[in-house]
């Protein structure tokens, strides 16, 4: 077998669509027929060669590519969406900026930290886990979602609201009654 090419795999990797990968998608990317061996031998150069950041496990992103933060937040920890005071100030009705992202999930609550910024996971039910849409690419819950969201939390104890610095005329009333008795 000829030796595999690592510009042509870099070239596959910057003419993807994809700036986030698994290794399965990685592996997809390459040759079918690439050995086992040969193929994370390739993992280990794209890393040291600053083409691949590991993230974590299974899991990378394109060095220099145009990341998103809430697009990283979805993909270190699935299913999730981003919500709380995160999704409150993107939508206008927080004005503080919070210092980590945080995102609602089905899984146990865990905290991940990746280039010196903070990824929280608030695990709720699974009927709980819905009001959010897709957006340039991430999943972010609605205004109303991440206010009843935050709630919901702080009704846990494992929140708190500050609701002076909330703008609540942002919201659509009508969705937060309905959203409020589902």
């Amino acid at each position: 077998m000829e030796t595999y090419s690592l510009t042509a795999f870099t070239k596959k990797l910057y003419e993807s669509p994809l700036s986030l990968f698994t290794t399965k998608t990685l592996r997809d990317l390459s040759s079918a027929d690439l050995p086992q061996v040969t193929f994370f031998s390739l993992l280990a150069r794209l890393t040291r060669g600053h083409i691949l950041q590991k993230i974590e496990r299974d899991k990378y992103v394109l060095a220099g590519g145009r990341v998103h933060d809430f697009n990283i937040a979805n993909f270190l920890y699935e299913p999730s969406y981003v919500s709380l005071e995160t999704a409150l100030n993107f939508h206008g009705v927080l004005s503080q900026f919070p210092y980590e992202i945080a995102s609602i999930t089905t899984k146990k609550t865990v905290t991940k930290i990746l280039n010196g910024k903070t990824f929280r996971y608030a695990r709720v039910k699974q009927e709980l886990f819905w009001g959010y849409e897709s957006m340039h690419g991430f999943l972010i819950a609605q205004p109303e979602k991440a206010l009843l969201d935050l709630l919901y939390l702080q009704s846990k104890g494992l929140a708190l609201v500050h609701t002076d610095e909330l703008d609540l005329s942002k919201l659509d009333k009508a969705r937060l009654a309905a959203y409020t008795t589902r």
